[in-house]
């Protein structure tokens, strides 16, 4: 196994204990898991550049990294629904976004073509890593607003403004995947005739 599919590999192996540091909540297991979340998404940029750069690409890489991609935004996003920070139909989008783009390229695939990433694609991953990002690190922080909101004595309580993050990333994130998907769909229509 070459060192790009070992990154990609490591991808897939830290997301279950970057999972684990947040279900065990000891003090500061929010930046822990913070800094796995941001090894992890390294990884993602580093294995792709050595690959290319060093004629490393294999089909266990091109198999593998998407979907070590998709394994780590997807638990960070169900992380957030489980923590009542992201409505759930937002990672709904998600989730179907990569499906239907996968399922596009596997017909590509079949017809002897590849579907590149696109620009598009690529402003949507990394928005997404930095919404995921930028809602980690802020975790503790937005708790304590959420808790102060809740305790608060007026009602209807005042929204701190801390709390308007959770809000922009989903939709920055589901906005980003929506407009890349529905791009993939456009530029490739006469996959899907063809199909």
């Amino acid at each position: 196994m070459n060192l790009p599919n070992k990154l990609t590999m490591l991808r897939i192996i830290l997301t279950p204990i970057f999972l684990a540091v947040l279900y065990w909540g000891f003090p500061g297991a929010d930046y822990a898991a913070l800094a796995i979340f941001i090894i992890a998404s390294l990884t993602d940029m580093l294995d792709g550049k050595i690959a290319r750069k060093y004629n490393l690409v294999t089909d266990f890489g091109k198999f593998a990294d998407p979907l070590a991609d998709k394994i780590l935004v997807v638990a960070a996003m169900l992380w957030f629904v489980e923590c009542g920070r992201m409505p759930a139909w937002m990672v709904m989008i998600v989730i179907t976004r990569e499906f239907a783009v996968s399922g596009l390229r596997m017909i590509a695939s079949d017809n002897g073509r590849v579907i590149a990433a696109g620009w598009s694609g690529k402003v949507k991953t990394a928005s997404t890593m930095v919404c995921i990002v930028v809602m980690l690190a802020l975790g503790p922080q937005i708790e304590a607003a959420r808790m102060q909101m809740y305790l608060s004595s007026q009602f209807p309580a005042p929204r701190p403004p801390i709390l308007w993050v959770d809000i922009i990333c989903g939709w920055v994130i589901t906005l980003t995947t929506l407009y890349s998907g529905v791009e993939y769909f456009v530029k490739n229509k006469d996959v899907i005739r063809s199909a």
